[in-house]
């Protein structure tokens, strides 16, 4: 446990520390977009591009490894809905759009920002590709049909009409422009031609990579200050600490299950590879999907607390499950 901690301890201290400097105005609260804009665009890409392009493709994509995360995407995002959802008028929960946007925060962890520096420097450089395959599906295919059913809304008589393809677009939209994607796919391209990087590019990129980890856990802190700062409403428990603990306790549980029935039917499951999977899927919920809930027109509040619930208590169970896996942390020794 405490090589573990050794290695968690500091990734979370870090959120922490951006989220007093936020608080304390010590960041100014403009200060963020340019931060977040800054790992989003520059130091996340440069990270995930050197990965790309020092990996053999196959590790990146590994096709079984890809359809378990898949799969258990899908049904959390199943689950929640179902969970959630207000099926009538009056009804508990809440409606499609906002079940949907709880849904994808509770299938969505915090790969980019989080997720690959810590599970690398927890288990080696061998724990990249798994975790990069996550970000594809998530940013490819769960955010995009989440984005989807949120739109799907009952069409209210003096509404405009909005067709299938405009909807489809919308949902599709974010993961194009997404940079992670590309950077992965350029980096794969690259290291595909076994041609060596010029000595000033590669500098560059190495040193924006360099940044990518603490900055983007800082940035994560001031994120969750903001978005604390800004929520107009109050937002019951019973609406954001269960999606939390769908993200933190549900989500791991099936990618373990079905990775192990997998195992079970003879299918070629790498077993590193799949602890990599069930501790990505522990990670807290990503960050950004607050902003989408709030382009979108969703109840940004509760999104905002789910992220916050499942950052606090992911400290915890990450660590707990990480033992409990039997991980020795690389950099602990």
């Amino acid at each position: 446990m405490q090589n573990i901690l050794a290695v968690t301890l500091p990734f979370f201290a870090l959120v922490v520390c951006g989220y007093l400097a936020a608080q304390r105005r010590v960041l100014p609260e403009s200060a963020i977009p340019g931060l977040n804009a800054y790992v989003l665009f520059f130091a996340l890409p440069c990270m995930l591009f050197r990965f790309g392009a020092s990996k053999p493709l196959a590790s990146l994509v590994d096709p079984m490894l890809i359809a378990i995360y898949l799969v258990c995407g899908l049904l959390v995002v199943s689950i929640t809905i179902g969970l959630t959802v207000r099926l009538k008028a009056g009804g508990p929960g809440v409606d499609l759009k906002n079940a949907s946007f709880g849904a994808l925060v509770a299938a969505f962890p915090n790969s980019g920002f989080m997720g690959v520096p810590l599970l690398v420097a927890l288990m080696g450089e061998s724990a990249a590709g798994p975790v990069i395959g996550t970000i594809l599906v998530d940013i490819l295919i769960t955010s995009t049909l989440c984005i989807g059913l949120a739109q799907h809304q009952p069409r209210q008589p003096d509404s405009p009409q909005v067709s299938l393809g405009a909807t489809a677009w919308r949902a599709l939209k974010g993961p194009l422009i997404n940079p992670l994607p590309w950077a992965i796919g350029l980096g794969a391209l690259w290291g595909s031609t076994r041609l060596p990087m010029p000595s000033p590019v590669s500098q560059v990129i190495a040193m924006m990579a360099d940044s990518a980890s603490p900055v983007a856990l800082f940035t994560i802190g001031a994120v969750l200050w903001r978005s604390g700062q800004h929520l107009h409403s109050r937002t019951p428990v019973n609406h954001y600490l269960p999606v939390a603990l769908i993200k933190l306790l549900v989500h791991p549980a099936l990618v373990w299950g079905v990775g192990a029935i997998a195992v079970t039917l003879n299918a070629p499951v790498s077993p590193q590879g799949l602890t990599v999977l069930v501790l990505a899927a522990a990670l807290p919920s990503a960050s950004n999907v607050s902003l989408l809930a709030e382009r979108y027109g969703a109840d940004n509040g509760r999104v905002a607390r789910i992220i916050m619930a499942s950052t606090i208590l992911a400290f915890g169970t990450f660590t707990l499950l990480a033992w409990a896996l039997g991980v020795v942390a690389k950099a602990a020794g």
